[in-house]
């Protein structure tokens, strides 16, 4: 199966094997493999095989495929390393923390205290403005 590729992409030259990886698990269209810079023991990718930047750009059944990958691995690193917990993380744009332009969801082991800053303290927002973007998101769905 051909998928879309970007020759300077950094994840589409892992998916052809021209960069290594410590390879977790590969089917048609995703494949799952240890992130080099973890943020605990364990943290892996799953991974499009194709190019697509973003949530926005990928067909659902592409990110469907994505999401049962990182399942399987966080079902993997549940049963291997007895976490604290773990966190699914899929960024979008450079403003949320996505420093490779190629959709993936990071698989993270969570320890207390681990220092891994993804945590927000909930605050109450203004009803207000939440009923005013909740009507635009309904107008561009």
């Amino acid at each position: 199966m051909t998928h879309p590729t970007d020759a300077d992409c950094v994840f589409c030259k892992i998916v052809a094997g021209k960069l290594p990886c410590f390879k977790l698990v590969e089917d048609d269209m995703t494949i799952a493999f240890m992130d080099i810079n973890p943020v605990n023991p364990g943290h892996a990718l799953a991974v499009a095989k194709g190019h697509w930047p973003t949530v926005d750009a990928i067909p659902a059944d592409v990110l469907a495929d994505v999401a049962r990958t990182a399942q399987r691995v966080a079902k993997a690193v549940v049963k291997a390393l007895a976490p604290a917990g773990v966190n699914l993380v899929q960024a979008n744009g450079p403003a949320a923390g996505q420093s490779v332009p190629h959709l993936h969801i990071h698989i993270m082991p969570r320890r207390a205290g681990d220092n891994v800053s993804l945590n927000w303290t909930p605050v109450p927002g203004d009803m207000k403005e939440i009923e005013a973007v909740a009507a635009r998101l309904k107008a561009a769905l």
